[in-house]
């Protein structure tokens, strides 16, 4: 097996538990990277000839090298993929989610840049790297194996694939099935357009967020701009809220709302409207129009550290209109979903907008993704939802 060393004063970032090594890491003078193919299996070792670990290669990649296994003595076969893949749903099993889940949340679940999300007997597949991608197959076969899948779809039409040299793609790994299901959340129905909705169809990393929102939203009138499929406005009204206004740009999206309220029976307290929710917030704002809660679950303002700065003054703007939309008393619900504001950050350009609005504001609740999405210490890329509920005042 082929393999690669590290430079000299960077292998102690990697055994400490990165499973990510950069190009610029690799001592070339002793790498024996030449003859590996994009995508194939390497042995990775410090500069003093230590075994690090064992990864899929692609020299095209600015991440060079991303670790499977520290094990120099476990193969990288169907064998491999099956024993994480049941370890990954062991562990979901462990922690109460059975039904719907992300069953693979790549790096955090020791198998990078692969994401499996479960909706009840359908599965959905991302594989965003090269390396990966090539372990589809036995990938596939694994769900096989342990589950007895309705349908299995791949959801490749992302633009990150092709910083690998991949194209984009979609479609079935299984025999052709319908690829709008339905799909029960804390005792609410939601249609999942698997297809073509967004990411996998479904944001699941909200999921225990949304129950969070029980209490609060009681006999309250709640606005809740950007809300897509509507699972945020919908479960408002499944726990009781007066009346709801969802807002989103997009009409497809709104058009899924008002079939969610409906198959929940509920189409009598939402209302849902296709506007830009950036320009109506401000308008009523100045109208002086107010809720008992606002709900906002912006898209992510960056993709690339460069425009952090940019993206907090939009998170800020947003959640300084929104708390303008309170009424005193009332509760404001809040999501970033991007890793690269970090929780101490995004706190801060809460309580910025906070000042701006003149607003005082006590802290209900600061969660992360549900559990089914695990964080790693010192992995920042699987620490990225940010969701607060705080009280206006």
């Amino acid at each position: 097996m082929k393999g690669i060393y590290l430079n000299k004063n960077i292998s102690r970032r990697v055994e400490l538990g990165h499973p990510w090594i950069f190009a610029n890491e690799v001592n070339r003078g002793k790498a024996l990277d030449a003859a590996a193919k994009p995508g194939e299996i390497v042995n990775v070792f410090t500069y003093d000839k230590k075994f690090i670990g064992r990864g899929y290669i692609n020299p095209q990649s600015q991440i060079m090298v991303r670790l499977l296994t520290r094990d120099k003595d476990e193969l990288i076969d169907e064998g491999f993929f099956l024993n994480r893949i049941r370890k990954a749903w062991e562990y979901r099993q462990r922690i109460g989610y059975t039904e719907n889940c992300r069953l693979v949340f790549g790096e955090a679940d020791d198998l990078p840049q692969l994401i499996i999300d479960k909706f009840n007997d359908y599965f959905v597949i991302q594989t965003l790297a090269l390396g990966i991608d090539a372990w589809k197959p036995a990938i596939v076969k694994a769900l096989e194996t342990i589950f007895t899948p309705r349908g299995i779809y791949e959801r490749n039409d992302v633009p990150v694939r092709e910083l690998e040299g991949l194209a984009q793609q979609k479609g079935f790994l299984s025999a052709p099935f319908d690829t709008n299901i339905i799909i029960r959340e804390n005792g609410i129905r939601f249609h999942v357009d698997i297809a073509n909705g967004q990411k996998t169809g479904f944001f699941l990393d909200q999921q225990d967020n949304r129950r969070a929102i029980q209490h609060i939203v009681k006999g309250a009138d709640v606005l809740g701009a950007f809300c897509y499929t509507g699972s945020f406005e919908i479960s408002a009204a499944f726990y009781g809220a007066r009346s709801v206004l969802g807002l989103d740009i997009s009409q497809a999206a709104i058009d899924m709302c008002n079939r969610n309220a409906l198959l929940n029976g509920l189409d009598n307290t939402c209302r849902f409207e296709c506007v830009n929710a950036f320009d109506v917030l401000k308008e009523w704002s100045k109208d002086g129009k107010q809720w008992d809660v606002v709900m906002l679950d912006p898209p992510s303002f960056t993709k690339n550290r460069a425009s952090i700065d940019k993206a907090v003054a939009g998170y800020k703007e947003i959640n300084l209109r929104g708390m303008k939309l309170v009424r005193p008393g009332g509760f404001l619900v809040t999501s970033s979903c991007t890793n690269l504001v970090q929780p101490k950050l995004f706190l801060e350009t809460i309580q910025a907008a906070a000042l701006d609005a003149k607003r005082r504001l006590r802290e209900v609740t600061f969660n992360a993704q549900s559990a089914d999405h695990p964080i790693i210490p010192g992995q920042e890329n699987t620490q990225y939802l940010k969701f607060l509920v705080v009280q206006v005042m």
